[in-house]
């Protein structure tokens, strides 16, 4: 035998003087109550109808409360009904269990939450990062988001989303000894919008695919809000010869400078390797090819896309210098070919956050070190070595086309863009002429 019903449960007494709303599902004989999160007095319910009476002077949201109880009863009638289709003898917490998820269904806020730790658990941390940050400002936005239907995501809520991105605001930090710091924020610029965007409509273009989500609320696409347009040009900075030469015969350096400064050259000579993909490799990704040993690897922010594709590079004297340089300050631990990695045993979360948090030192010391070796006129960073490197080829004549394998770029768009705010070269030999 099992039933469902909806029910005051007066057994139970609230600190406002009424009663839980609950569902009870019965089975064999077994009861189990599921709370609606409504209540109600005795003089409010209806007990034969199981509902609120029809009388706006006691209650005047009755109608809205009883569409909302009698989409519950049917939602708990599909779950057992889909329960009989496949022949399932279920248990009472099954039941609790498929019914709770079907609530959630259409939730923004649990098909966020669910997909970055699907990220997390697929090794993509960085991502799953990005759709954290992009969750926690949605909840600052909006203090009802956890209450949001991707039905209620539309392009006036998008078009609020972005005007809120545009406005200073204030940040409360609350620390473990109960004080609290208040930072003043900026608006958010154009690139830092067009992120917080993409993730939203990637979240909602897996919603559509799941089913989820309909396509009539979606606010993205032809006609809709339109995310390529926030997209800015960022500054470029890159070394120019006269500092990177400063900084390649750099020697009188405290042992912290000296490493920073070997990190930096060898993301240069490696095409300009990120720091993260140095910190991940191994004495594996040395390989033996027809023209001598190669560093051979894949990109972490981009190795488990359909078109990743290995990048090789020669292991020049000067690599190998820096190499063992590098471990001579500071020897590797586990299996990691460079000394990026100082704890044992960081997998997952831990490791990225442990590598950011090296990252962050390291670009410490090279700004200590551009002010010592007389460049402090440019922030220095280990990224600069990427533009410093795409700067310095383009200046000896290497085709772009070539330029933008080195650089990982899946078009020759993504890399003209890149160049274009470089040359300035020629620009200067026109003003000349002035």
């Amino acid at each position: 035998m099992k039933y469902i019903s909806i029910i005051l449960y007066k057994s139970t007494l609230l600190k406002s003087g009424e009663h839980p709303i609950v569902l009870r599902i019965t089975k064999d004989r077994v009861r189990k109550f599921i709370s609606l999160n409504l209540s109600a007095t005795p003089d409010q319910w209806n007990d034969e109808f199981s509902q609120f009476k029809k009388d706006k002077r006691i209650n005047p949201d009755y109608e809205k409360s009883n569409a909302f109880i009698s989409g519950q009863f049917l939602k708990a009638k599909d779950v057992i009904d889909e329960f009989d289709r496949n022949k399932i003898d279920w248990t009472l917490n099954q039941f609790e269990e498929a019914f709770l998820h079907r609530a959630k269904k259409g939730k923004v806020k649990p098909f966020f939450e669910n997909h970055i730790q699907v990220l997390k658990n697929t090794g993509h941390i960085g991502n799953g990062k990005n759709y954290e940050r992009a969750l926690l400002i949605l909840e600052i936005f909006d203090k009802k988001f956890d209450k949001r239907m991707f039905s209620e995501i539309d392009i006036k809520y998008v078009r609020d989303f972005d005007a809120f991105l545009q406005t200073p605001r204030e940040s409360v930090f609350k620390y473990s000894n109960g004080t609290t710091r208040t930072i003043q924020r900026k608006g958010c610029c154009g690139n830092s919008r067009k992120g917080y965007m993409k993730q939203l409509r990637s979240i909602l273009n897996l919603a559509i695919e799941a089913k989820e989500a309909s396509r009539s609320t979606y606010p993205f696409g032809k006609g809709g809000f339109e995310v390529a347009k926030l997209e800015e040009e960022t500054e470029k900075r890159y070394l120019p010869s006269d500092y990177l030469n400063k900084i390649k015969l750099a020697r009188e350096l405290s042992e912290n400078l000296q490493f920073a400064r070997l990190v930096f050259l060898f993301s240069y000579y490696c095409y300009g390797m990120s720091f993260v993909d140095m910190a991940h490799l191994t004495p594996d990704n040395i390989k033996r090819l027809e023209n001598g040993q190669y560093i051979v690897y894949k990109r972490q922010k981009t190795q488990y896309s359909k078109k990743s594709k290995s990048i090789s590079i020669k292991l020049t004297n000067e690599l190998q210098a820096i190499i063992k340089e590098l471990c001579s300050i500071q020897a590797p631990i586990e299996n990691y070919l460079l000394p990026m990695v100082s704890r044992k045993g960081y997998t997952g979360e831990t490791l990225y956050k442990h590598i950011h948090n090296r990252l962050g030192v390291i670009n410490n010391d090279l700004d200590e070190m551009a002010k010592e070796l007389g460049i402090g006129d440019i922030n220095l960073t280990s990224y600069v070595s990427r533009h410093t490197m795409a700067m310095t080829l383009q200046n000896n004549g290497v085709k772009r086309e070539l330029i933008s394998q080195f650089l990982d770029h899946k078009d020759m768009k993504t890399t003209n863009i890149y160049l274009d705010s470089f040359a300035n070269s020629e620009i200067d030999e026109a003003a000349k002429i002035l």
